[in-house]
């Protein structure tokens, strides 16, 4: 027997021993224990000395080696101070966190967009990884702004008229939009915001204390009339809108209603900030360039997450805005997080730049582009009462109306009992929802799991008294 298996026999001999005794007990000596279990004194005294620092046996010098005191096992914690200590806080509610969590082993997950392993780039990003970790600055400190050649890369996806120096390295979508919820506004401020709309940006924006001011849409996009009287009615100095496959809808900002939408905002001196979070994900024609490529004063704040394309995990996104709000940015995000380490960094400019990624991003669009036509077919053969107003072409959702009798809370729950995690369509709306949906991800299951998703929730529906 060897010195380490020799030690974890005597360790649990000695243990054993220190349960059958009372609390507060005299041990044997050092001599009589090795006697006892025929140990070494050193492999006694490495025995007491890992028993004494797990908190089992104390040691009196001039008078032995005791049994610790037991404490007295403590009935359940009585918490309810803390309602008092925590107040109040408006918009840290259950949606996003119910969003992001992975669906149980066994549940179709059609609730969260983010894309399952088989279409991640993991050798890509093995190979990145790898790399990255053996770069002389990949655990310095880089500098505060972000890598140059990262926020180069985004810069020029972004398009003219912005620079590496006008990009800002976050540590994902989420805290940008955070950052700048808290640091471009005060609490109580309006923040003008699409109806229906991403519950992330909901989530940021209620847990900064701002004002929602929803807006609506359709298949075109945001309505730039709607969006002109908010801004004015308001004196809102920060619109959210998302011009490229909207989460919820799918819809992209028509081309005619582009330059209305820039205008609205320079009109009320507002800064629009364009969550362009499914730039990769056209599915079909290539959709318009970002708004911010034709900004020519420095009202878009563009925001660009890798977090989608290539996996959760990868935490990187950038932020682009020309002028004094970008040092805003920039020193408010210090004080949150300091920056990203640069192997995260390093990673995404990696896999975002390696000659197999536009190969990696066409065969992601076509397993996409099946998933959801599998999905439409099934919703058409299944869910006849059902309408899609839209179908997009492209992103990673449906957003389906249900008959109007129905609670899209109430089937969203009768789905997870039979096994479907589905999204309900009121979560993503600032005020009032006008009528029942369900958000429907086609990013995370492949098409026999979509299919058999349409088919409960058929038979949740038809479980429901008719209208």
């Amino acid at each position: 027997m060897n010195k380490d298996s020799n030690q974890a026999s005597a360790q649990g001999a000695v243990e054993a021993l220190i349960a059958s005794l009372p609390p507060e007990s005299k041990l044997p000596s050092y001599r009589e224990l090795q006697q006892r279990y025929r140990l070494s004194p050193a492999t006694v005294q490495r025995t007491l000395a890992a028993l004494a620092r797990r908190g089992l046996v104390v040691t009196r010098p001039g008078s032995g080696t005791y049994t610790a005191a037991r404490r007295r096992k403590a009935a359940p914690a009585d918490v309810s101070w803390q309602t008092l200590a925590l107040g109040s806080r408006a918009g840290l509610g259950p949606d996003l966190e119910r969003l992001v969590e992975p669906p149980p082993p066994g549940v179709i997950g059609m609730a969260s967009g983010f894309l399952n392993e088989r279409l991640q780039p993991t050798g890509l990003l093995a190979a990145a990884v790898s790399r990255a970790a053996r770069r002389p600055q990949a655990w310095n400190r880089p500098a505060s702004q972000g890598l140059p050649e990262l926020r180069s890369h985004f810069a020029a996806e972004a398009g003219a008229p912005l620079t590496a120096d006008d990009v800002l390295i976050v540590a994902g979508g989420q805290p940008a939009l955070s950052a700048v919820f808290r640091h471009l506004c005060a609490p109580g401020d309006p923040l003008v915001i699409e109806s229906p709309t991403y519950i992330g940006a909901l989530a940021a924006a209620r847990a900064a204390g701002l004002t929602l001011v929803p807006v609506p849409t359709d298949r075109d996009g945001v309505r730039p009339a709607a969006l002109a009287d908010a801004l004015a009615r308001t004196g809102a100095r920060l619109a959210y809108v998302q011009p490229r496959y909207a989460n919820p809808t799918g819809a992209v900002l028509a081309p005619s209603r582009r330059a209305d939408v820039l205008a609205a905002a320079a009109s009320a001196g507002a800064f629009v900030l364009e969550d362009d979070w499914m730039r990769d994900f056209d599915l079909g024609p290539p959709s318009p360039p970002p708004l911010a490529s034709a900004d020519d004063d420095g009202h878009v704040i563009y925001l660009r997450s890798v977090s989608k394309p290539v996996a959760a995990g990868l935490r990187v996104a950038g932020l682009a805005a020309r002028g004094p709000v970008l040092a805003r940015l920039r020193r408010g995000r210090l004080s949150d997080d300091l920056f990203v380490a640069p192997v995260l960094q390093q990673t995404a400019l990696d896999v975002l730049t390696a000659p197999g990624w536009d190969r990696h991003l066409g065969a992601v669009r076509r397993a996409l582009r099946d998933r959801r036509d599998a999905l439409v077919a099934a919703i058409a053969d299944r869910l006849p009462g059902c309408e899609l107003d839209l179908v997009p072409a492209g992103g990673l959702h449906l957003w389906l109306r249900l008959p109007g009798h129905c609670s899209d809370d109430a089937v969203a729950a009768a789905a997870a009992a039979r096994g479907l995690a589905v999204s309900p369509g009121r979560a993503c709306y600032p005020g009032e929802a006008p009528g029942p949906y369900l958000r429907l991800s086609y990013a995370g299951e492949e098409i026999p799991a979509l299919a058999r998703g349409a088919e409960i929730l058929a038979e949740v529906l038809a479980g429901l008294p008719p209208g």
